[in-house]
Formats: C-alpha cells, sequence, structure tokens
C-alpha cells in the first residue's frame, strides 16, 4: 500500500470513538447500570444489559446528539433542551454526566433550575471511563463531524 493510499484511507474512514477505558472492566461495571440502560442494536439484540427500558437504549451513544435516543420517550425536558442545542455525547461529556448528572445540565445550560431524571451518579472516575469504553466498544463508529459543527447523530 502507497502512503498516498494510506493517507486517504485515514482521511475516509469512519472515526472510532476514542475511549480511554478498559471495555473488559466497563462490561462489569455496566452492571450497575443496567437495571436502568441496556446496549441493543438496531435489530433489538441485547449486547449488554437485561433489555431494561427505564433510560434510553445507550447502543450508539458516542456521536449521538443528547436526548434523541429513537423509541424513547423518557428524557427529562432538560436533556432534550440541551439535545436541542447541538450537543453530542463523547468521551470528556460522558464522564462528567455520569459523575452528576444534575450538575452537568445545570452548567451546560448555565440554568441553575435545570434537573436529570438520572439519579444515579457514577463517582469512580476509573469505572466512568471503563464504562464508556465499554458503551463505545458496542457501538458503531460515530461519523466524523466537519471541521466547526457537531458530529451527527448515529442512526440505529
Amino acid at each position: 500500500m502507497t502512503v498516498m493510499t494510506f493517507a486517504s484511507l485515514a482521511f475516509t474512514a469512519p472515526a472510532m470513538a476514542q475511549a480511554t477505558g478498559d471495555a473488559a472492566a466497563g462490561e462489569r461495571v455496566f452492571n450497575k447500570c443496567q437495571t436502568c440502560h441496556v446496549i441493543a442494536d438496531a435489530d433489538g439484540n441485547v449486547l449488554g444489559g437485561r433489555a431494561a427500558k427505564t433510560g434510553p437504549n445507550l447502543y450508539g451513544l458516542p456521536g449521538r446528539v443528547a436526548g434523541s435516543q429513537a423509541d424513547f420517550n423518557g428524557y427529562g425536558d432538560d436533556l432534550v433542551a440541551l439535545g436541542a442545542t447541538g450537543f453530542v455525547w463523547d468521551e470528556a461529556s460522558f464522564l462528567e454526566y455520569a459523575a452528576d448528572p444534575a450538575k452537568f445540565l445545570k452548567a451546560r445550560l448555565d440554568d441553575s433550575g435545570a434537573r436529570s431524571k438520572m439519579a444515579f451518579k457514577l463517582a469512580n472516575e476509573k469505572e466512568r471511563l471503563d464504562v464508556y469504553a465499554y458503551i463505545a466498544s458496542l457501538s458503531p463508529a460515530a461519523e466524523p463531524a466537519a471541521e466547526g459543527e457537531a458530529a451527527p447523530a448515529v442512526t440505529n
């Protein structure tokens, strides 16, 4: 393969979600999340969790607009409002959100009254990194965003 061919492939291939955690460890930590969440592909195959429906399906979370999971209508108004700004999930935002969802929304929306329907907090940063890596490992690659634009949502 020539350098030119390799370079052109590098620019045309979809970007993989850059997760810095340990997906295998994240699978174990996801046991804390599966009470409310599942990771199920577009065909409904459960890849992680136990088909819980309290929270949205986390398949395709990396690169998805906040509050936009198809077939889930239980989002809080503030998370939907954040998504309406074009906000897209990535590792850094997931880590911040999972640590304290309400604090995250208050800061991102600049609204001290913002609330989250997710009361659970995953305090341990390594566990948050690992869970994100696990979710990313089971999700399709997010399409890269054009410079200056939010990444498009992953369609499932």
